[in-house]
């Protein structure tokens, strides 16, 4: 008798601790501000750095460690080539060129200053953003843009990975 109950006891136990698990939060956040004094786009991300870890190493094949103590070089480098490739605005229907400015850690979240340069006047923007997107299909994007006064928001994911915003 003691031997059922004790089996059924860490039965249910087991069957309790392992159908609640920790839903883990997909998701990132980009602010885009235009600044026309500057004739520039200022982009910050905010990117759980386990998550572009882990779509970086699984695109490239290697191990990367963006944001810790043994992070290389070439992490960073494929950090630009990845971005390169699955993130671009489009400025009045040219593609424009993303400069990577800096990076710092927030806890386990990893932000990322970039620019685009010569934006004298902006009529629309194309955006494509797929950052995490296809190897996450919880991932989320969240684009905040601030231009001229004007605030929009974009939200990307594994099916929509283009917007378009007219000025």
């Amino acid at each position: 008798m003691k031997k059922t109950i004790l089996i059924t006891f860490f039965g249910l136990l087991f069957l309790t601790l392992t159908s609640f698990s920790v839903h883990k939060f997909y998701v990132a956040l980009y602010q885009v501000n235009y600044a026309p004094e500057k004739k520039m786009l200022q982009i910050t991300t905010r990117i759980f750095v386990d998550d572009l870890n882990n779509a970086i190493g699984k695109k490239y094949t290697k191990k990367v460690t963006l944001g810790a103590e043994n992070e290389t070089a070439e992490d960073v480098n494929l950090l630009n080539k990845y971005f390169s490739e699955k993130f671009y605005i489009k400025v009045n229907g040219q593609t424009k060129p993303i400069h990577f400015l800096s990076k710092e850690m927030e806890g386990d979240v990893l932000i990322c200053y970039f620019t685009i340069k010569e934006v004298k006047k902006i009529n629309s923007l194309e955006i494509y953003n797929s950052i995490i997107t296809e190897g996450i299909s919880e991932q989320q994007n969240i684009m905040h843009f601030n231009v001229l006064g004007t605030k929009n928001t974009l939200l990307f994911t594994e099916s929509t990975s283009k917007g378009v915003l007219k000025y």
